[in-house]
């Protein structure tokens, strides 16, 4: 178990002593999003800019017009909304290489309520142009993120959450797929295959034809939740990890609504705009489909537990599985 959060600062931390181009800069958190551990051991390349998040973004420009590779990172609620001006014009107008790390985003910031559960991230960023979205769903995951985003030249956005998550790729960084000639594999060779992480292109769970569910960040450990719980009631179902908002995979999400026989996604974010909406854009203009959209229905958060949230805004396992459960109109 472990928050993507803390994933961040051990890449940093690890990458930072490999690439001296790389400067983090933090709006008075390093604690909370975990930079403290790139602090500590390259005090010289930290920056606290204090609670000055579009001072920050615009430091950080500077930085990455210099030859550098800056990551700034403060609360998803404040690098997304209070900075969003010095995004859009300082950072992605420019194309500047620029690295955004916002943690506690979504409604499992938990008790710190409403005014800081950032559930809008997602719609703001993927609307900017050059800014490429990225939302992992676990510690591997993140680190495999995070290490792109280094060599990637260009604006980056990576939401991260704050309450520790299940792992679901475990600690092998190295990664295989399945090529068009080892369809041919035996199912028990398949299974001891790892997934590929690539930038726009999603990770898909399954072959069931029952229904695909797309998920991102921690909702992808909710689904598989719901896949397996399925799988004893002899109803298969498909789980795609979306950890790429922007660039979308068209390709996969075409294939994945004509070969199953519902389509939902579910994400710790509002509807409007953010997964949910990717997909439907895709699939409205590519191949006709009916899209349950499972989400944050158009309302603020409030304060409670993480997980007791999840359950309140019908966004865990249990959820999914009645919604799967659900006759097709």
């Amino acid at each position: 178990m472990k928050a993507t959060r803390e994933s961040y600062g051990e890449a940093l931390e690890k990458l930072g002593k490999k690439n001296k181009d790389i400067v983090v800069l933090d709006a008075d958190l390093a604690n909370a999003t975990m930079t403290k551990k790139f602090k500590s051991l390259y005090p010289k390349r930290f920056f606290d800019m204090g609670i000055a998040e579009q001072d920050m973004i615009g430091t950080a420009a500077g930085f990455a017009i210099g030859g550098k590779i800056p990551f700034s990172s403060t609360f998803a609620i404040f690098a997304a909304g209070r900075a969003y001006e010095q995004i859009r014009n300082a950072i992605a107008y420019p194309n500047l290489n620029v690295k955004i790390a916002a943690t506690h985003a979504g409604l499992t910031v938990g008790e710190d309520g409403a005014s800081h559960q950032a559930i809008e991230d997602i719609s703001l960023m993927r609307t900017i142009p050059n800014m490429t979205v990225i939302s992992p769903c676990d510690d591997m995951e993140t680190k495999w993120a995070i290490d792109w985003a280094t060599k990637y030249n260009g604006p980056v956005y990576i939401r991260l959450t704050r309450p520790k998550v299940e792992s679901i790729y475990g600690e092998n960084p190295e990664l295989i797929i399945l090529e068009n000639d080892e369809k041919q594999k035996s199912k028990e060779e398949k299974r001891n295959l790892k997934p590929k992480f690539e930038i726009g292109k999603m990770i898909v769970h399954g072959e069931g034809n029952d229904a695909t569910v797309f998920a991102t960040g921690v909702e992808v450990q909710e689904a598989l939740k719901a896949k397996n719980e399925l799988a004893k009631q002899s109803i298969n179902i498909r789980v795609v990890d979306v950890h790429t908002i922007k660039p979308i995979d068209k390709e996969t999400i075409i294939k994945c609504a004509k070969e199953t026989d519902r389509v939902i996604t579910i994400e710790d974010h509002s509807i409007i705009g953010g997964l949910g909406s990717a997909i439907c854009e895709v699939l409205s203009e590519e191949f006709p489909t009916k899209v349950k959209r499972m989400g944050v229905q158009d309302k603020f958060g409030t304060s409670g537990k993480w997980h007791e949230l999840l359950e309140e805004y019908g966004l865990d396992s249990k959820s999914i599985i009645e919604e799967v459960l659900k006759k097709q109109n």
